[in-house]
Order: C-alpha cells, then sequence, then structure tokens
C-alpha cells in the first residue's frame, strides 16, 4: 500500500487560502528535495524520509546547502542511515561553491576556509590555494573556523579581496532540537569585522542550485515541485526560480511535520514568496 492510499489528514491553516487545492502530489511531479531539516537531522533520519525516496525513485534530486562534505562522502553517510541516495542524487553547496571558483575565478589566488575535504576537491580541480595576497576568499562551514582564521580573512578583504560564500543559512536544525550553528554564522562575524557583503553567494536561496537540480532531472518547472523546510532559502528560492514548494517542520508556514506526515497528506504546493 503506498501513502496515497491512506485517508488523506487535513492540512495547516496556513494553506487553507490557497485558491488551488490540486494536492502536492498530483501528476506525479519530479522533486528537488533540501536535506537538513527535511530528511536528516544531523545523523538520524526523519520519519517517512526513506519512504519518500522510495516513492519517488528516479525522480528526485537533494539540493543541499551542505558546505562540508562531497556529494561522494554526502551519499556514502546517506545510505548509511538507511536513505537510497547516489552521488549524482546530491547538488551541495560546497561542491557548487568549488565549481564556481574554477568557472569564473579560474587562476585567481583563494583563501579558502572549509572542510579539508573541500579543500581538496578545490585544489583537485586546479583551484590556486593560498594562505595570503589572495584574490578570492571563500567561506564554507569549517568548525575549525577561530580567531586567526577571522583576522586573515578580514586582512584579505581589507587589501580589497572578494568574498565568494557556500551559503547563508544561520543554523540548521540537530536531533532533539538542537541548533547547529551554519556558514552564516560565521560569515556574520566577518561581515561584522569588515563591513564586506559576498561578492557572489552559491547556495540557495540563490536559483543557480535549482536551476543544477532541474538539468539533473531533467524535468520542467512545471512538472518540478521543491520539499524544504526553511522558508527563508527553500521556499524562496524556489520562488525565485519559479518553483512550486512544501514546507515541512514546525513553522507557521509548514504543511506537515516531517515527510511521514505529508506522504498522508492532500496538502496543495504553494507559489510565490513565502509569507505573501
Amino acid at each position: 500500500m503506498t501513502a496515497y492510499d491512506s485517508p488523506a489528514l487535513s492540512c495547516s491553516a496556513e494553506t487553507a487560502h490557497n485558491p488551488d487545492d490540486t494536492p502536492w502530489h498530483a501528476g506525479r511531479p519530479s522533486l528537488i528535495l533540501d536535506l537538513d531539516g527535511t530528511l536528516i537531522r544531523e545523523h538520524e533520519p526523519i520519519e517517512g524520509a526513506a519512504d519518500l525516496l522510495h516513492a519517488f525513485r528516479g525522480r528526485y534530486v537533494i539540493v543541499s546547502n551542505n558546505s562540508t562534505h562531497t556529494a561522494r562522502q554526502m551519499a556514502r553517510r546517506l545510505r548509511g542511515m538507511g536513505l537510497p541516495v547516489r552521488a549524482r542524487d546530491l547538488v551541495l553547496a560546497g561542491e557548487q561553491m568549488v565549481r564556481y571558483l574554477c568557472a569564473s575565478h579560474a587562476g585567481a589566488r583563494i583563501l579558502m576556509r572549509a572542510t579539508p575535504a573541500l579543500k581538496r576537491q578545490a585544489a583537485a580541480h586546479g583551484c590556486r590555494l593560498v594562505q595570503r595576497d589572495a584574490d578570492v576568499v571563500a567561506l564554507a562551514l569549517d568548525k575549525a573556523f577561530d580567531y586567526a582564521a577571522l583576522a586573515a580573512m578580514a586582512h584579505e578583504l581589507a587589501r580589497g579581496a572578494k568574498l565568494v560564500v557556500s551559503n547563508i543559512d544561520r543554523t540548521h536544525p540537530g536531533p532533539g532540537g538542537r541548533i547547529v550553528p551554519e556558514t552564516g554564522t560565521l560569515l556574520q562575524a566577518v561581515t561584522a569585522c569588515t563591513g564586506n557583503r559576498p561578492w557572489h553567494v552559491c547556495g540557495k536561496p540563490e536559483p543557480t542550485m535549482f536551476h543544477e537540480g532541474l538539468r539533473r532531472l531533467g524535468s520542467p518547472q512545471a512538472a518540478t515541485l521543491v520539499i524544504g523546510d526553511n522558508p527563508d532559502t527553500d521556499a524562496a528560492g524556489a520562488a525565485r526560480a519559479g518553483l512550486r514548494y512544501v514546507l515541512l517542520g514546525a513553522g507557521p508556514q509548514a504543511m506537515a511535520a516531517t515527510p511521514a506526515q505529508l506522504l498522508a497528506r492532500d496538502c496543495p504546493a504553494r507559489t510565490g514568496p513565502p509569507g505573501a
């Protein structure tokens, strides 16, 4: 029995005013899925995540602002949680930042604050990583970020280096309601110190990540749905990319708390900016 054979549960009050009451799953859309807060909380899968992936096997891609892992690392981690995800199913902000640097700043001297895995990938793709006299400062989530790192970045930005950021999320949800600091928190320290705003942001809510998701799916906008948990990145980014979306979680705009609840509901997808 599929989730759609179960009796439909009521949707949240936030969706009651939506004039289009077509169920979110009508027409069997392709899915662009968020990861943290939608499918997993750190090392734990969220209820119904595996069922959602199985129900849409071959018709989903995960577009995540994760900037610590490569796609190979993340796919291996997710399979260890029982989620059937391949590396080619993942569009990650950290890897997209590496691709952007290679394409738009070829030959530039780059000071990168990121995980060792992301630095190795950048070097393997031809990025010229340096510790000083940088043309570009690239920031991803770096759990070793400290005062010395902040001082080094501030110095290079004061010299005129451009600031490139993988993503601007301040946090993402962890198990048991725990708050996990994200790249945006590090970015706030940098901007408080230097006043520099990012020259380029690679991750959501910028539409580039969603466009890459559509390319990998081979799916048109009208036949694709975004499922996420963050109004500021998932919903806002979907709206910018011209995509319908559904939000999960405990927020006032969420249609369901978990993928399991969503699979049992006939809520309509939303369009336009969140809160509009």
